[in-house]
C-alpha cells in the first residue's frame, strides 16, 4: 500500500513536470523576450531538454525556496506581500534559468513575471486535477498546506467537531432570497429547498435548519461577535463610542479597542471564550480564547511571538506559490471588476450611490479575495488537523453591500462565491480525521437606504451643532465608514487603525463629540464627567433635543431622565419613560416588538452616550438613513440589519425549544456552547444554574 502511494505521487510529479515543460515551450514560442535556445539556434531535442531542465529547476525552487522567502517576508505587510507575489515568482524563474543545467534560456524581467505566473497556475491546476481523483492525496496536500510548521497533535478524537462560518452582514431575508433565486445551491441543498435552477429528488431530507435571530440595539460585528465568542457584549453600545472616564473613543475594529473589549468580556464572564479548548479563530475581531489564531484583530498590535500567531495564516497560505499566484490574479481581477461596476453605476446615475474611488477597490479586493482565501485555507487546515471548534468570519458580502447595496448585483455575485466556499469546506469535511458539523451564521444583516447627508445635505454632526447654536460648515463633510474590511487591511499593513479626532478629547471641551455607527448616532459632552440627564441638556442647549427629535430623518432619541430614569423622545413632543414602552411604544412602534427591550438594555450600560440617536425607518420598504457613507448599513434598529440567521445541522438540538427566535448575541453563545456539549467537546458548557443566573442578571440589567 505504501509503495502504491509513492508510485502515484511520483506519477503525479512527472505529469506536472511534463505539463510545465510543455507550457514553457509554448510560452517561449509566443513571447519574443523569452528564449530557450542559443543565438545560433538549436534542434528540437535540445530546446525540449532546456525546457524540461528549466521547468524542473523552477519547480524545485518553488517548493524549497518559496516557503523560506514567504517566512522572511512575514515582516512585510500582508497586502504588500500579495502585490509582491508576481515579482518574487518572476525572480525565481530567472534564477531557474540561470542554474539551468542545459546552459540555455533567458528572459526579460517583465516577461519572467508573466511566464512564472502562467507556469504556477498551470502546475497548480494540473496537480489539483490529478489529486482530486485520489482522496487521500487531496487530504494530505491540504493538510500540509495549512498545518506546515505546526506542532504534532495528539490522536484525534472520534467525537464530531464544530465549524462555525460567519457570513458577515448576510441577513436572514437575503439568504432566503439567494436560495430561492439559485445563487447559493449548496445552502439550498442543505435545506432541501430548490430554486429556479435547482432540483432535488423528492425523497431528499434537509440536513440543516434555518433560524432567524434578533440582534441587540447595536447590530454590528463588534457587539455580535464579542457576545457570540465571549458570552458577553455588555457595555458595547455601538460600533464606536466615547468613554468619558478614559477620555477616549472606543472603535470595535481598532486593534487596541478590540483587545480591551475582549479583556472586559473575559473578566465579566470569568471565562476565556467559546474556543478556549482546542479551538481556532480565523479572520475575527476577537479570539474567542482560541489557541490557534489567524487574522484576529484583537492581537494584531502585539509583537509576534508564541502567543501571537495572527499573521501565521498568511504564511500557511502564501507558502504555496500556486496559491499565491492564483490569489494575486484574482486580486487584480477583483480590482478591475470593482472599477467597472462603479463606473457603470456612476454613468447610469444609480441612486442611492456613494463614492467608491480612492483605495476602496483595493480594500474590496482584499476582503473578497485575500481574506477569503486565507481564512478558508486556514479552516480547511483546522478540519484536517481535527480541531474541536473553529470559528471563522468571511467579510466579503458586508464590504461590498455597504457600497453597492445589500440587494445589488455586485452583492449577489459575492454570495455565489461564498456558497462555493461552503461547498469546499463540506468536501474537506469528508476527508477530515473526525466528523464535523458545519454551522453557518451571520452577525447582523444590512438595511438599504440613502445616507442622511445625501437626503438632507448635512451630517448628524452638523445638525447637532445647529441645535447647540454652534457654527455649521457650509459644506458637509463625509462621515468615515467603519466597514470591518478596512480595519483588516490596515492591520495587515501594520498601520494603526485610528480615525481623525477619535483618540483624544476635542480641542474645545464644551463642543459635543458626535459619532456614527451605521444608522445609530451617539452624542457625548466630554467636559461633563457623568452621563447627562435630559434636564441638564435642556438647561445647557435648550433647542438641541427638540431639533433632533423633530427632524424627519430621526426616528427616536434615548436620554437619561432625573424623573423617570430614562426616556425615549420622538417627534411632536413624544416623551415616554422606559418602563412604559411596552404599553405605549410611541416612536418605537415601527421598529418592532423587541425594540423596547433592546433600548432598555443599552440604557443600563455605563458608557451609553448622553444622547443616543436612531435614524428614521420606513417599514414599507425597509429603508433607513445611514449617518455614515453607506447605502447598505447596520448598527442600529430598523429593518433587516437586526435579523441575521443561524443555519444549523438538524442532528443538533433546535436553537430554541419553543421555536421562538433567539434574541441577542449572548443567547447565540449559549446555543453554541450547548451544541459543543452535545458533540462531546472538551469545552465546559454553562450549567443550568449558571444559565438561569445569567438570564436573571440580564433581566435585572434590562429592568
Amino acid at each position: 500500500m505504501r509503495w502504491r502511494r509513492i508510485a502515484r505521487q511520483v506519477g503525479r510529479s512527472v505529469a506536472v513536470w511534463a505539463v510545465s515543460t510543455a507550457t514553457m515551450l509554448v510560452l517561449a514560442g509566443l513571447l519574443p523576450d523569452f528564449r530557450l535556445q542559443s543565438a545560433d539556434g538549436d534542434n528540437v531535442t535540445t530546446i525540449a531538454l532546456a525546457a524540461a531542465c528549466g521547468a524542473g529547476a523552477f519547480g524545485i525552487l518553488s517548493a524549497v525556496v518559496w516557503p523560506l522567502l514567504v517566512r522572511l517576508l512575514l515582516l512585510v505587510p500582508a497586502l504588500v506581500l500579495g502585490l509582491l507575489v508576481f515579482f518574487l515568482n518572476g525572480s525565481l524563474l530567472l534564477l531557474a534559468l540561470r542554474v539551468n543545467p542545459s546552459g540555455r534560456g533567458e528572459a526579460a524581467p517583465e516577461t519572467a513575471v508573466i511566464v512564472a505566473a502562467v507556469m504556477s497556475a498551470v502546475a497548480s491546476a494540473t496537480g489539483g486535477a490529478l489529486a482530486v481523483r485520489d482522496d487521500e492525496a487531496y487530504r494530505r496536500r491540504l493538510h500540509r498546506l495549512a498545518t506546515r510548521g505546526r506542532r504534532a497533535h495528539p490522536p484525534c478524537p472520534t467525537a464530531p467537531g464544530l465549524v462555525c462560518v460567519q457570513l458577515d452582514g448576510v441577513g436572514h431575508d437575503v439568504l432566503t432570497n439567494a436560495v430561492r433565486e439559485g445563487l447559493m445551491p449548496t445552502v439550498a441543498r442543505w435545506l432541501a429547498s430548490g430554486g429556479p435552477t435547482h432540483q432535488e429528488p423528492a425523497h431528499q431530507e434537509p440536513t440543516h435548519r434555518l433560524t432567524p435571530w434578533r440582534t441587540d440595539w447595536s447590530s454590528q460585528t463588534g457587539a455580535s461577535q464579542l457576545g457570540i465568542l465571549h458570552g458577553s457584549n455588555f457595555d458595547v453600545p455601538a460600533f464606536r463610542w466615547y468613554e468619558k472616564d478614559r477620555g477616549e473613543v472606543m472603535v470595535c475594529n481598532r486593534p487596541t479597542s478590540a483587545a480591551e473589549l475582549q479583556r472586559r468580556a473575559a473578566l465579566r464572564t470569568r471565562d476565556d471564550g467559546l474556543l478556549a479548548v482546542d479551538g481556532a479563530s480565523r479572520g475575527n475581531l476577537f479570539s474567542g480564547g482560541a489557541g490557534e489564531q489567524a487574522l484576529v484583530l484583537s492581537i494584531a498590535t502585539r509583537r509576534r511571538g508564541r502567543d501571537n500567531r495572527s499573521r501565521a495564516g498568511y504564511f500557511a497560505y502564501f507558502s504555496d506559490p500556486a496559491n499565491a499566484v492564483r490569489t494575486a490574479l484574482s486580486f487584480v481581477a477583483e480590482v478591475a471588476r470593482e472599477i467597472g461596476q462603479s463606473t457603470r453605476a456612476r454613468l447610469g446615475r444609480q441612486r442611492p450611490r456613494v463614492g467608491r474611488g480612492g483605495l476602496y477597490p483595493l480594500v474590496r479586493a482584499f476582503a473578497t479575495v485575500v481574506e477569503r482565501d486565507v481564512v478558508v485555507a486556514a479552516v480547511m487546515g483546522d478540519m484536517l488537523a481535527g480541531r474541536t471548534a473553529v470559528y471563522a468570519d468571511l467579510v466579503a458580502y458586508d464590504e461590498v453591500a455597504h457600497h453597492s447595496g445589500p440587494h445589488g448585483r455586485d452583492a449577489e455575485q459575492v454570495l455565489r462565491r461564498l456558497d462555493r466556499c461552503l461547498a469546499l469546506l463540506e468536501r474537506v469535511a469528508e476527508h477530515a480525521p473526525r466528523p464535523y458539523r458545519i454551522v453557518v451564521l451571520s452577525d447582523h444583516g444590512q438595511s438599504p437606504g440613502e445616507t442622511f447627508r445625501a437626503r438632507y445635505g448635512l451630517t448628524l454632526g452638523d445638525l447637532v451643532r445647529a441645535g447647540c447654536g454652534l457654527p455649521v460648515p457650509r459644506r458637509a463633510e463625509q462621515t468615515h465608514s467603519g466597514a470591518e474590511a478596512r480595519a483588516a487591511v490596515r492591520a495587515a499593513l501594520r498601520r494603526p487603525v485610528e480615525e481623525k479626532g477619535e483618540h483624544h478629547r476635542p480641542a474645545r471641551r464644551r463642543e459635543p463629540v458626535v459619532l456614527a455607527s451605521g444608522n445609530l448616532g451617539l452624542i457625548s459632552f466630554p467636559d461633563v464627567p457623568h452621563r447627562m440627564t435630559k434636564e441638564e441638556i435642556d438647561a445647557r442647549h435648550p433647542a438641541l433635543l427638540t431639533t433632533l427629535a423633530n427632524h424627519p430623518g430621526i426616528g427616536f432619541l434615548l436620554v437619561r431622565s432625573e424623573r423617570h430614569g430614562g426616556v425615549v423622545l420622538g417627534a411632536h413632543g413624544a416623551e415616554i419613560p422606559l418602563d412604559r414602552l411596552d404599553e405605549e411604544p410611541g416612536p418605537l412602534a415601527r421598529f418592532g416588538s423587541g425594540a423596547a427591550d433592546a433600548v432598555r438594555r443599552t440604557h443600563s450600560f455605563p458608557h451609553t452616550a448622553d444622547i443616543m440617536v436612531n435614524s428614521a425607518y420606513d417599514p414599507a420598504d425597509g429603508e433607513v438613513l445611514a449617518f455614515e457613507e453607506q447605502i447598505g448599513s447596520h448598527g442600529g434598529l430598523g429593518g433587516a440589519q437586526s435579523r441575521p440567521f443561524l443555519l444549523s445541522p438538524v442532528d443538533l438540538t433546535p436553537p430554541a425549544a419553543d421555536g421562538t427566535e433567539p434574541v441577542g448575541a449572548e443567547r447565540i453563545h449559549r446555543i453554541l456552547r450547548r451544541w459543543l456539549d452535545e458533540l462531546n467537546g472538551p469545552q465546559v458548557p454553562l450549567t443550568p444554574a449558571a444559565e438561569e443566573e445569567e438570564e436573571g442578571a440580564e433581566e435585572e440589567r434590562a429592568a
